[in-house]
């Protein structure tokens, strides 16, 4: 059987963790940002953890990760 091939775009964008968890970056932070808020657009920019049923989502995308 070949090897499993990993999803390039969303090795690009997610990094796994020491627990095993994934870690990504919070959407909506890219344009349109003056009428979001100061404090809506801080909070934006910590990494987010992605809850279980989308972990196994991303266990296919990333076999190797």
């Amino acid at each position: 059987m070949p090897k499993m091939k990993t999803h390039r775009g969303a090795a690009k964008r997610i990094k796994k963790t020491g627990s095993g968890k994934y870690k990504v970056a919070h959407a909506n932070r890219n344009h349109i940002l003056e009428k979001k808020t100061n404090k809506r657009k801080r909070h934006l920019r910590k990494s987010d953890i992605l809850c279980a049923a989308e972990a196994k989502k991303i266990k296919v995308l990333l076999p190797y990760l």
